[in-house]
């Protein structure tokens, strides 16, 4: 029998460790135990119920960073798994367990192409990275974003960063996230008048009053998009009123609403604009916001340039480029002006029952990361 090749035997290590966020599991102190060996400083950064791991190599720049998550969603029922979710297991060529593709199996190699790399380059240009986290599947409050504001206090700049998440659709590298819509969540309580129906005369409607306001808003076209990103999208997601008796007319109505946005909006923008709406129509309300992030676009730079050539060489086929999908923590780490990407295996599994990756997959991951690596930190041209 053949040696497993060591991205899988390190996939394995962390699938074994039940770390659901906000856990850890001690995931990241095996994989700084083999940083710390490759001569990386680590830094242990805990917040409240997160523990986070900023390990660096070298003091000068360059940075290229590698960040990623070790703490995965719940599997959910066991009974509906066809093997362990927390049992790494093997089966005709594909790795089984949760995080498998979201996301150990993107950290296992981040880390051997790291060993590779230093073996060959051990005096390589700039530093390397890592940013981990155990709070990317939960409220993400205490995460990379607190990272972030830690190493913006002492002006630490990141300079190209690769966020391991599963891009990729078919097969690893078809897909390359290049940038991501912002996200912007609206929580607005309509107030009326409550009473009974059989005399509207005496109470107020909240849900006549609102429902010409959120028509409105939800067939506005708050941008045309670009050549990166569709135009912005106005969602409501959840909506009540009442209290469950046929014969009362609702006191307040409830609406929650999410926009995705484009880098042709800001949050800002879109709120005013929102406000606006709502205020033509009279209406007695409250509105409160959250930013889950705002929309960040590397279209151009060494990093996009360099896993572009990387992939076609190692795949044979250019990968798309896109902005598709959700947020991840990529909106915390582009701000500070970083160029930011998304490369990792097939996100078909993630998140379900029965999560898993391709061997191939893994193997030629770490090839790409080994691959970005040589190009940025081995040339004088960068």
């Amino acid at each position: 029998m053949s040696e497993i090749h060591p991205t899988l035997a390190l996939a394995r290590e962390l699938i074994a460790r039940p770390s659901v966020t906000p856990d850890d599991a001690g995931c990241q102190t095996l994989m700084g135990e083999r940083l710390a060996r490759l001569g990386f400083r680590l830094e242990a950064m805990v917040f409240d119920d997160t523990t986070n791991l900023w390990a660096r190599r070298g003091t000068e720049g360059p940075v290229f960073c590698f960040a990623g998550h070790t703490d995965v969603v719940p599997p959910g029922r066991l009974e509906a798994w066809d093997t362990p979710p927390f049992e790494p297991t093997d089966i005709d060529g594909v790795l089984y367990g949760r995080g498998a593709a979201d996301m150990k199996g993107s950290l296992a190699a981040m880390v051997v192409s790291l060993e590779r790399f230093i073996e060959k380059h051990p005096d390589h240009g700039g530093s390397i990275a890592l940013l981990i986290t155990s709070d990317e599947e939960g409220p993400f409050i205490n995460g990379t974003t607190r990272v972030i504001d830690t190493l913006e206090a002492r002006n630490e700049k990141i300079t190209w960063c690769i966020v391991g998440e599963p891009s990729s659709t078919q097969y690893c590298g078809d897909v390359i996230k290049y940038g991501r819509r912002g996200s912007l969540s609206g929580y607005l309580t309509v107030q009326g008048i409550q009473g009974h129906v059989a005399y509207p005369h005496l109470a107020r409607n909240p849900i006549h009053q609102a429902a010409p306001a959120l028509a409105e808003l939800s067939n506005e076209t708050w941008d045309e998009g670009n050549h990166a990103f569709p135009p912005t999208s106005f969602q409501i997601s959840d909506l009540h009123a009442g209290t469950g008796a046929g014969n009362v007319i609702p006191g307040e109505l409830y609406v929650n609403f999410n926009l995705r946005f484009s880098t042709e909006s800001t949050a800002e923008g879109l709120m005013s604009r929102i406000d606006a709406i709502l205020q033509r129509y009279n209406l007695e309300y409250d509105l409160k916001w959250k930013i889950n992030g705002q929309p960040f676009l590397t279209d151009h730079g060494h990093l996009l340039s360099a896993a572009v050539d990387v992939v076609t060489k190692i795949t044979g086929k250019a990968p798309e480029l896109t902005t598709a999908g959700g947020t991840s923590d990529g909106r915390f780490i582009a701000p500070t002006g970083a160029q930011v990407i998304e490369l990792g295996p097939v996100n078909a599994t993630i998140h379900k029952v029965n999560e898993h990756v391709a061997h191939r997959d893994l193997i030629e991951l770490t090839d790409m990361y080994e691959g970005i690596l040589e190009s940025l930190l081995t040339t004088e041209s960068n």
